[in-house]
């Protein structure tokens, strides 16, 4: 199964168009995201995607962000989620306490630990887990990135959006 693993997309909605063009162009089943959307209105471009998000801590009205993953189906796990996939337990989490992050990569629960907040790509195992952080959509004059998982093969692979 193909994942998109995005997070950090700070409002940059052109940025998040992109990412989820792309991701729609490679067939991916499942789009997750690790937090900082920051406003409602950057969530209705996942409309049709299968997202499901947490929150990070630069995401502002709480409520409202809820309300637009409703409206497009989306769904919000909150502060931290568990996503049971392909045989596979994914841990979400945005990352906003590096120790809390390092406990659930880890812990060996998880097959897969997808977390943000650093804006800083990660691929690395852990034991038996696999830790990935897609970096930032939203780039900040950097890199703009985000990845594609493939949980057969237990693979990412970035992706750069120009």
């Amino acid at each position: 199964m193909l994942i998109g693993l995005i997070s950090d997309s700070h409002d940059h909605v052109p940025n998040i168009e992109t990412a989820v063009k792309i991701l729609r162009e490679r067939d991916v089943e499942l789009v997750l995201h690790a937090g900082d959307f920051c406003s409602p209105f950057t969530i209705p471009p996942f409309e049709g995607v299968n997202l499901k998000g947490v929150f990070g801590n630069n995401d502002g009205d709480h409520y409202l962000i809820l309300q637009k993953f409703s409206e497009i189906g989306a769904t919000h796990l909150g502060s931290f989620g568990e996503v049971a996939v392909d045989g596979k337990t994914i841990a979400l989490y945005h990352g906003t306490d590096a120790p809390i992050t390092a406990a659930l990569e880890q812990s060996g629960k998880y097959d897969i630990v997808v977390s943000g907040h650093t804006h800083e790509k990660k691929v690395e195992f852990i034991g038996n887990t696999l830790a990935v952080n897609p970096g930032t959509v939203h780039g900040f004059d950097e890199e703009a990135t985000f990845a594609v998982l493939d949980t057969e093969a237990m693979d990412v692979k970035y992706v750069t959006i120009d």
